[in-house]
């Protein structure tokens, strides 16, 4: 996990969440798992009931409002407390209820309280204060053991 937090600016959003049958639960909201997930990690089914650390690269957080419909189970609302635009991307800070995951970089930045941080596309028109949706791109989670946080690979 340390690993995979570490690549990446800003860093990979770490949080706890628990898997029930085909839903992901994190915090208050819920994302549905489907069988692509599973197909790229088949040892995932055995955390069914489990809590895990689910990794969400920034790069895969978009603005709802920009991306090809899709179903709201692959959509968060959450309530926007930073942008910041960057020419070509804006970084929008969100806050989510799930608990934040510590990775142990001592370089990760907590300058946004364990807001979740999003690499949206520039014509974003999310502002400090909107409660928007976001579109997660599931399939590429990643998934760590609670325990040892070591990555759930394919049959480990």
């Amino acid at each position: 996990m340390f690993v995979a937090a570490f690549i990446g600016s800003p860093s990979m959003n770490l949080y706890e969440a628990t898997i029930e049958g085909s839903s992901l639960h994190l915090g208050s909201q819920t994302l549905s798992l489907d069988d692509s997930v599973y197909d790229r990690r088949p040892a995932l089914r055995g955390y069914e009931g489990r809590k895990v650390i689910v990794g969400i690269r920034p790069e895969d957080f978009e603005d709802a409002t920009l991306v090809a419909p899709t179903t709201r189970d692959r959509r968060i609302t959450a309530k926007v407390r930073l942008t910041e635009a960057l020419g070509s991307e804006i970084m929008v800070h969100f806050g989510l209820d799930a608990p934040r995951v510590d990775s142990g970089d001592p370089d990760a930045s907590n300058d946004t309280g364990g807001d979740a941080v999003g690499r949206f596309n520039p014509r974003s028109h999310a502002r400090a204060g909107d409660v928007i949706e976001i579109d997660v791109a599931m399939e590429n989670l990643y998934f760590f053991d609670f325990d040892t946080r070591l990555a759930v690979e394919e049959g480990s």
